[in-house]
């Protein structure tokens, strides 16, 4: 038997280990929904057994049901027959097993059949079904795209579809990129008219849509004609209908469970989400930010299976009179990646607890502007607001630092994995094959790493980052003074080259070491993200102790790269790049 959450001290351990009490309070109005959903907590031990129970739940069904289904998925995959497109069947079972236990609406309000849980654990939930099976994740994990449609659409839209969702009748997709437009959003050229009639109908193309074949989509539209930026973006929700036509799958590397479509759109009715104009500058920018966390998630997952797999392979497999694991070079790769591995997981639930407080304190600022609560409350409000502020400078910040770092940490640690499994993990015989496939995406699609350094790094040279590592170093991280004072020596080091970036005063030799700064960004949070749970936990101060040391290496080596480097070869990049 198999429980992909028990069987994970460390993911465990962030449940039993995080403060999620301000969260939990925020999420339930202060334990006021128990007046209103018998099923709803009421005190903070309450929501925590409940999270804890729940988390055993997917454990269970990631383990026992959708990993033993994984492989028969990428093998069949999704296929396109007659415009419709068939899921493989292990795909169906394991969505089917998922909304019978009621997960599919994991983070939408009770009234709508949700569970209002946290996005924190919701990642949790995220990074099992994706150690399982990411391709299913890539169906499973859209429930942003309803989350985007709770806090952006009419109520009207909301009591209409909500419940659908929740109740796992419909999944959905998000209908962003076009063949023209990847990243560029702004350049969207899909057509949004408003008839006569007072419906707005779509007409165009769009490209690479994740479970396109989804019956419900939010799709980003241009309805200003005459615009050519973001200001004449607007968004929509889409069920399918016959004005709709999947024109291809995509015969992909990876995931091949999940359905990649390419759509063309024929008059399309619509509906319009929120405001006109605001699609791409205000939601689309919180769906790709929750998708972001998603994703990192998923690679996190990937990287979990990749390291126990080459771990059980080390241990198996027998060369020069003992299991390869003996073997020093083997030993410390798997050190390497189990190391990786806790300090990216640290990242992405410190990440995801700043995005919760962020709407948490959305909400409480709505609520408290809407007269929901006790009037009198203007100080209150205040305090919120500035609140809020800080935490929307954090997520904005953190969102792409997590989405970098485990993303590119899962792409290291599956490739180190199949080299440990040498000749035979590059045969179909062995799952690892499918994760250096699977995690090859994931620092990819929903923003590149290079676009996640972009969305970075002016909370870096902006001192955000800074800011927020000093409070880490204002808590207890007493029982680690010689470490603290290494990583402290390593922030020096990066501030120097924030100041050497700064001064050259040069658009140019920004961006050209933009990465190095943002990576060493991610280096100093993980590290002191470590100590301070390295406090009283004597295995988590030998990770602390593994990561400081590599990482203080790779800030000096970084910070020597900034300080040495010349105009010359900033000059010579165009050159360089060329036949």
């Amino acid at each position: 038997m198999s429980n992909f959450y028990t069987d994970d001290p460390d993911l465990v351990r962030q449940l039993e280990t995080l403060d999620l009490r301000r969260i939990v309070a925020l999420r339930e109005d202060d334990y006021a929904r128990a007046r209103d959903f018998a099923y709803a907590p009421g005190d903070y031990d309450d929501a925590l057994d409940s999270y804890r129970r729940t988390l055993e739940i997917v454990g269970d069904i990631a383990g026992e049901f959708v990993a033993p289904r994984a492989e028969d998925v990428d093998r069949a995959g999704a296929t396109l027959t007659a415009g419709e497109v068939c899921y493989a069947p292990g795909m169906s079972e394991s969505l089917e097993r998922l909304a019978q236990a009621d997960l599919m609406g994991i983070t939408l309000p009770r009234r709508f059949g949700g569970l209002n849980f946290p996005i924190t654990v919701s990642v949790m939930i995220v990074e099992m079904i994706s150690r399982a099976d990411p391709a299913l994740m890539n169906v499973f994990g859209l429930q942003d795209i309803a989350e985007t449609v709770n806090r952006f659409a009419s109520d009207e839209i909301r009591q209409a579809y909500l419940p659908r969702f929740a109740s796992g009748e419909v999944t959905g997709s998000m209908a962003l990129t076009e063949p023209e437009a990847g990243s560029d959003l702004q350049n969207v050229q899909l057509k949004a008219a408003l008839g006569a009639d007072g419906v707005w109908r779509l007409s165009g193309v769009k490209r690479f849509i994740t479970n396109g074949c989804g019956q419900v989509s939010l799709v980003l539209a241009r309805s200003e004609e005459g615009t050519t930026d973001a200001r004449g973006l607007s968004m929509f929700l889409y069920e399918r209908d016959e004005h709709m036509t999947i024109r291809r799958l995509e015969d992909k590397l990876g995931i091949h469970g999940s359905p990649t479509c390419e759509l063309q759109f024929d008059d399309a009715p619509a509906l319009l989400v929120g405001e006109r104009r605001r699609g791409l500058t205000t939601y689309v920018m919180s769906l790709m930010n929750g998708a972001r966390i998603a994703i990192a998630a998923q690679a996190q997952g990937i990287a979990e299976a990749s390291y126990r797999a080459a771990s059980k392979y080390a241990d198996e497999r027998v060369q020069f009179g003992g299991p390869i694991r003996n073997l020093t070079a083997v030993a410390a790769m798997l050190a390497d990646m189990k190391v990786a591995l806790e300090a990216s997981r640290a990242l992405l639930y410190e990440t995801a607890m700043i995005v919760d407080c962020k709407e948490g304190l959305e909400r409480r600022v709505e609520q408290l502007q809407s007269g929901e609560r006790a009037a009198g409350a203007a100080d209150e409000l205040k305090e919120l607001r500035a609140e809020l502020k800080k935490y929307t400078r954090l997520a904005a910040l953190f969102t792409p630092l997590a989405k970098a770092c485990a993303t590119e940490m899962a792409n290291r640690v599956a490739y180190d994995s199949l080299q440990i499994h040498g000749g035979s993990g590059y045969m179909r015989d062995f799952a690892i094959e499918r994760h250096s496939r699977d995690a090859r995406i994931t620092n990819i699609y929903e923003g590149t790493t290079q676009l996640q350094v972009v969305a970075a790094i002016g909370g870096v040279l902006s001192g955000t980052l800074a800011a927020r590592l000093d409070e880490y170093e204002a808590g207890d991280l007493s029982a680690t003074p010689e470490l603290l004072g290494h990583v402290r020596a390593a922030r020096e080091r990066w501030a120097a080259a924030i100041a050497h970036v700064r001064a050259a005063d040069s658009t140019e030799f920004r961006d050209f070491h933009s990465r190095r700064l943002v990576e060493m960004a991610i280096d100093l949070a993980c590290a002191l993200l470590l100590l301070r749970s390295a406090q009283g936990d004597a295995r988590k101060l030998l990770v602390a102790q593994y990561f400081v040391e590599q990482m203080s290496a790779r800030v000096e080596g970084a910070v020597q790269a900034i300080v040495t480097s010349s105009s010359a070869s900033i000059d010579a990049l165009q050159a360089l790049g060329r036949d």
